[in-house]
């Protein structure tokens, strides 16, 4: 009988060679043409005076609640609008109307992320003179959202602890890309066994200059943290 391999053994490791991923969405024409459009959208939101925040995470993270309970904490102090992302529901922008903020949904079909000729459709239909603040809540990923800014003002990745202890070193360039990360669900940290103070840690390893906020949008935890990480108050 076989011996299996000594555990301390290195995994073998396979890497495209340059050239060889066959996605188009890594063409570099297609991300420079949304690089363009983006830039677009920063100045026509800039214009209007609008601050736009890309909110980026898997699904189940918790973006949906806290962009709730941020619209609850901001509501009369700023006029807030929402774009929800979704592949082909809109689940989460119904929640989100009952929270009283303005919404659009935008479906990608089959895309994994929104992109910024989608955004840009739906800010052709938003009147930007009446909003101060616009949420977009990203598709629910941590891999391709990461490639493809909006033209917002800030990026936003929400992961929770349910997620597990490695996520950030998993997924590091959504959290290279984002200006903000939002460690979620602290309250069931101890119950998931994970260790809040070690994945901030592994989140600052793969990108030291990020802003860290611990929350539990259950509880409502660390959600003005995360507005004046925003400079929303």
């Amino acid at each position: 009988m076989r011996e299996h391999t000594a555990l301390s053994e290195k995994i073998e490791v396979i890497v495209p060679e340059e050239g060889e991923v066959f996605d188009i969405e890594l063409e570099e024409d297609l991300l420079e043409a949304n690089r363009r459009i983006a830039e677009e959208n920063k100045q026509l939101l800039e214009k209007h005076g609008v601050r736009a925040i890309d909110v980026m995470g898997s699904v189940g993270s918790g973006k949906t609640t806290l962009i709730e309970k941020l619209i609850a904490l901001l509501k009369d102090k700023h006029r807030i609008a929402v774009f929800g992302g979704d592949v082909t529901t809109t689940i989460d922008a119904e929640r989100l109307r009952k929270s009283g903020a303005k919404t659009l949904q935008i479906n990608t079909g089959k895309e994994c992320h929104l992109d910024a000729n989608l955004v840009r459709k739906a800010l052709n239909k938003m009147d930007l003179n009446n909003i101060d603040v616009l949420f977009i809540e990203n598709v629910g990923n941590l891999i391709c959202p990461a490639e493809f800014p909006l033209g917002t003002d800030s990026r936003v990745v929400v992961i929770s602890v349910t997620e597990g202890p490695y996520t950030p070193l998993k997924h590091p360039y959504i959290f290279m890309e984002a200006d903000v990360a939002v460690i979620n669900k602290i309250d069931l940290a101890e119950a998931m066994g994970v260790d809040v103070d070690e994945l901030e840690a592994k989140i600052r390893k793969v990108s030291p200059d990020i802003v860290v906020v611990k929350t539990s949008c259950k509880t409502g935890e660390g959600i003005e943290k995360v507005a004046k990480a925003l400079g929303l108050l």
